[in-house]
């Protein structure tokens, strides 16, 4: 066992820190605040301005497949002995008509937002628990709190992993262990840059076809409106400042529209039904 560590220095590792994403920036900033980052993504290319930086460990990770990420957990502890900070950031959008979209791209989006963390955080977890002390972060969403049309897939998966956040703070408190729920507003990130080019490919229009050319206005509305949300690095700033507090927020939410759908997620299910049809003209 290789350990090369240094005490005053958090490990944190980082699903999802593909290049010009939230996951990326939580990597820099992480790593500004003097920690240990193991950053991961699918493909150590998209992470390459980060190779030559001895404050990161780059690996390749698959959360999907239970090989990679064991792998990946079994190197980090042989190298560092510990993980102190899990962020589950990795994930991906689905976005149309929920009964239009395929089964198979509704599955995937649970596989990753949802299984993907849970792998880790079984992985991680023993871990923490054998050291009475840890922090774990899952990046959730303000559309987990409250769903609008065209966003059921991936709102209920967001909305899973808030539960199960709630659970695990509960659970894993016993063992010393913080488990931290991040609301994310509108941020920049990969996954919204991806939405437009690849629904396309993956929504059959069947029943909601007379919504569709609506719908693909409303995207590129958002891609247009991009310079108005949240820019990564200053979600990465908050988001670093309150995780790395002694008794971190079992809530924290910042970025664009936070404020607006926490009041929604509080309002009378008919005030919010009509207000989201009003805006979705449904």
């Amino acid at each position: 066992m290789e350990i090369n560590a240094d005490d005053s220095k958090l490990v944190v590792l980082i699903t999802g820190c593909s290049g010009g994403g939230i996951g990326h920036a939580l990597a820099r900033c992480f790593a500004a605040n003097n920690c240990i980052v193991v950053a991961t993504s699918r493909s150590r290319s998209t992470m390459m301005d980060l190779e030559h930086d001895s404050k990161f460990f780059l690996q390749e990770l698959d959360i999907q497949s239970d090989e990679s990420v064991n792998r990946v957990v079994d190197t980090v502890m042989n190298k560092y002995g510990r993980v102190d900070i899990l962020v589950n950031n990795a994930g991906i959008q689905c976005a149309g008509p929920t009964t239009d979209l395929p089964l198979s791209e509704i599955k995937n989006t649970f596989e990753t937002n949802v299984f993907g963390s849970l792998r880790m955080i079984q992985a991680v977890a023993p871990h923490m628990a054998a050291r009475k002390q840890g922090k774990i972060v899952n990046i959730g969403s303000i559309a987990g709190l409250a769903a609008r049309p065209w966003a059921g897939a991936y709102a209920g998966s967001k909305a899973a992993l808030h539960a199960l956040t709630d659970a695990l703070r509960l659970e894993l408190g016993h063992f010393g262990i913080d488990v931290v729920n991040v609301i994310g507003g509108y941020v920049k990130s990969n996954i919204a840059k991806s939405l437009l080019s690849n629904y396309e490919s993956m929504l059959e229009w069947k029943l909601f076809k007379p919504f569709e050319a609506g719908f693909r206005e409303r995207l590129v509305g958002a891609q247009r409106q991009s310079s108005k949300i949240t820019p990564t690095d200053e979600f990465a700033k908050h988001t670093v400042a309150a995780v790395l507090k002694k008794k971190p927020p079992a809530w924290f939410s910042y970025g664009k529209c936070s404020t607006v759908m926490a009041i929604m997620y509080h309002l009378p299910l008919c005030v919010r039904d009509f207000l989201f049809k009003k805006d979705m003209k449904l």
